[in-house]
């Protein structure tokens, strides 16, 4: 597989978007998708941290592209591209964190 951007991912990801369909079931679709998909991430760690499985690298990487198939749907609905989304997310966190992560910035970044 060759490697892609997140713009290459969005694109390709929406082919399998299924027919159009009102603003309202694309968010509700994209929203319930990803806490749904988020549980199971968090269910296969809860399993491995509290009941002894072995956690399946192999199933963590499935969930977590079913995750980003739900944001790409999302980011989609309000014509965002995800590489921008991305782009702007490390933007933040780097206005955040000039020098890197530290608990004291993280306690004293300012939103509630």
């Amino acid at each position: 597989v060759q490697p892609m951007t997140f713009d290459e991912y969005q694109r390709e990801a929406m082919r399998t978007a299924g027919p159009a369909k009102t603003i309202e079931q694309v968010l509700s679709l994209s929203a319930l998708g990803i806490a749904g998909e988020g549980g199971e991430i968090c269910d296969l760690i809860k399993k491995h941290l509290h009941h002894g499985h072995v956690l399946s690298s192999n199933k963590l990487r499935e969930e977590l592209g079913d995750l980003l198939w739900y944001v790409a749907r999302m980011c989609e609905a309000f014509q965002f591209s995800l590489e921008g989304v991305a782009m702007n997310n490390i933007l933040k966190l780097n206005l955040r964190y000039p020098e890197g992560f530290s608990s004291e910035r993280s306690i004293n970044k300012g939103d509630s």
